[in-house]
C-alpha cells in the first residue's frame, strides 16, 4: 500500500477512533509490509503532522479560505499530510500537490480533487516562514503567537510557561515548545542488568549491534538506533522494554533512596500499563523485596500481568488506588505514579495536545489528591512514598504535594537530585533547589516527568 495512504488512514484512526497514534502506526505498519523506508516515511508523515496539527490548520484555513470546521475531517487529514510535505519535509511544489491529489483520489475522495489541488496549489506559494509570519502575526498575543508557531493550544502555552517560571526556567518556553515538536530518543531498559544480572562485559554499544547503544543516563537504559523496538523487545524475551529515561528515574528513585531491608513490601498504586511495574518488580527481586503491582481497570490491570509476567515477586490487584485509604495493609515503599494530563509526553503522544482541556487537568487535580492522601496511609513508619506524574503543570505536581502533605507532620521529603546524581553517577544532574526533582524534554532529553519522594516517620 502506498506510504500517503497508510498515514492517512492512522490519521483517520486517531481522529474517529480516538486511537493513539504510537500504538496504531506500528499496527498499520505491519499490516501494510511496507519498505523499512517506506516505514519511515510513515511514521514522519503521521507524528510530524499531528504534532504540528495546530499550524497547518491554520495554514489550510488561510488557503481555503474557511475555516477548518467546514472542510470534511477525511479531506482536512490529506491536506494536512500535504502541508507538513510542503512546510517541514521540503517535498517540491509540484509532488506536494499532485500527491496530496492522488492520495485523495486514492481513499474515494475524488469528488473533493479540484478542492484539494486548489487549496495545495495555495499553499506551495509561499514558504514555510511566510506562513508563519501570516498565520502568526506580531499583533498577536505573545502566547497566541507560540501557539500557532509551534503548534499548541494557548492553555497549553501558558501552563507550560507557568511550569518552567516556578521552576527556575523563565524565557525557555520556545526551547520546551519546540522540543515537544522533536522526534524524541526510543528509550528502552534492560531489565536483565536490574535484576542483578552480570553482564557488565556484554554493557557495550558494540555487542547489541546497530540496533542500540548504551545511554549512560541510568545504569539499564538503551537508545534505539535503527530497527523496530517491538522486535528487540520479542528477541530479548521480553527482558528489554521500551521505556523513557524520565520513567526509568522514576522507578529507581524510589528504589535508590535508600538500601531495601529484605522481605519489605513495595506497592506501585496505579500500575497500568505495567512499565514502572516491571522495573520495580526487577528491582525487588534483586533487593529481596515483594511487590504489589494495584490498577483499577481490568483492562490495564491484564496489561500489567503481561508486563509483570517475568517476575514471580510480584501480585496483581484491581482496585480502586483511593480505596486504600481504608486498608489495613502497610507497605515499605509506595509509588503513586497518577494519572495527569500528559502534558510531560507531548512528544511521544503528539494527539494528546489536541485532546486536553483545562477542565480535564481540573478534574484531574482532585483524582491525584485523592491516591495521594490515599497512599499516604498505607505507608509503613519509616517507609517512603513517591508521587510522579508524566506532566510538569504546577496545578498537577507541588500543587497537589503541597495540598496532601503540607498539613502533616507524619511526613518529610527526601531531596530527590542527590538520589539522581548518584543513580545516573551524574548523567543527569538536575538542580539541589527543590526536594523534588522536575526533569524536561528540552534540558534532560526525557518526558517532563515530576519525580518527589517523602519518608514517614517511625513513630
Amino acid at each position: 500500500m502506498n506510504a500517503r495512504r497508510v498515514a492517512w488512514r492512522v490519521l483517520r484512526d486517531v481522529d474517529e477512533n480516538d486511537a493513539y497514534a504510537n500504538l496504531v502506526t506500528p499496527l498499520a505498519l505491519r499490516e501494510a509490509r511496507l519498505s523499512r523506508s517506506d516505514a519511515g516515511f510513515v511514521t514522519e508523515l503521521v507524528y510530524g503532522t499531528l504534532r504540528m496539527q495546530g499550524l497547518y490548520d491554520a495554514v489550510i484555513a488561510s488557503a481555503a479560505g474557511r475555516d477548518v470546521d467546514q472542510i470534511d475531517s477525511a479531506v482536512l487529514d490529506v491536506l494536512r499530510l500535504g502541508a507538513h510535505q510542503w512546510l517541514h519535509l521540503h517535498t517540491p511544489a509540484h509532488a506536494a500537490v499532485s500527491e496530496s491529489v492522488n492520495l485523495a483520489k486514492s481513499v474515494q475522495l475524488a469528488r473533493s480533487a479540484g478542492f484539494v489541488n486548489a487549496v495545495m496549489r495555495r499553499i506551495t506559494e509561499r514558504e514555510s516562514d511566510e506562513w508563519i509570519d501570516k498565520v502568526a502575526p506580531a499583533s498577536l498575543s505573545t502566547s497566541e503567537r507560540l501557539a500557532v508557531t509551534y503548534s499548541h493550544p494557548s492553555w497549553i502555552v501558558d501552563d507550560l510557561t507557568r511550569a518552567l517560571d516556578a521552576r527556575g526556567h523563565a524565557g525557555e518556553i520556545e526551547a520546551l515548545l519546540s522540543a515537544d515538536n522533536t522526534a524524541a530518543t526510543v528509550s528502552l531498559v534492560d531489565l536483565r542488568l536490574a535484576r542483578g544480572a552480570d553482564m557488565s562485559e556484554s554493557r557495550t554499544t558494540a555487542s547489541f549491534g546497530d540496533t542500540c547503544e548504551v545511554d549512560d543516563r541510568t545504569p539499564y537504559s538503551l537508545n534505539l538506533i535503527s530497527g523496530d523496538p517491538g522486535a528487540i523487545v520479542r528477541d530479548s524475551g521480553g527482558q528489554i522494554r521500551v521505556q523513557d529515561v524520565g520513567s526509568q528515574l522514576a522507578a529507581l528513585a524510589l528504589w535508590g533512596a535508600r538500601d531495601t531491608a529484605r522481605d519489605e513490601k513495595w506497592l506501585d498504586m496505579c500500575a497500568g500499563p505495567g512499565g514502572k511495574a516491571a522495573l520495580l518488580a526487577a528491582l525487588a527481586e534483586r533487593s529481596g523485596a515483594h511487590l504489589v503491582a494495584n490498577e483499577m481497570s481490568d483492562h490495564r490491570a491484564k496489561l500489567v500481568r503481561q508486563a509483570v509476567a517475568p517476575f514471580t515477586n510480584v501480585s496483581v490487584s484491581v482496585t480502586d488506588g483511593r480505596a486504600f485509604l481504608a486498608s489495613s495493609e502497610r507497605f515499605d515503599r509506595v509509588l503513586v505514579d497518577a494519572p495527569c494530563s500528559g502534558l510531560g509526553a507531548l512528544r511521544r503522544r503528539p494527539e494528546a495536545r489536541w485532546r486536553r482541556t483545562p477542565a480535564d487537568v481540573s478534574d484531574l487535580v482532585r483524582l491525584q489528591e485523592q491516591l495521594l492522601e490515599s497512599a499516604a496511609h498505607v505507608v509503613a513508619p519509616g517507609g517512603l512514598l513517591a508521587y510522579v506524574t508524566c506532566s510538569p503543570s504546577v496545578s498537577e505536581t507541588t500543587d497537589v504535594v503541597t495540598s496532601v502533605m503540607s498539613g502533616r507532620t507524619d511526613f518529610s521529603p527526601v531531596a530527590v537530585a542527590p538520589v539522581i546524581r548518584r543513580i545516573t553517577n551524574d548523567a543527569v544532574s538536575p538542580s539541589d533547589a527543590e526536594a523534588y526533582v522536575q526533569l524536561w524534554p528540552h534540558i534532560n532529553n526525557t518526558d517532563a516527568m515530576f519525580i518527589s519522594i517523602f519518608e514517614r516517620s517511625a513513630k
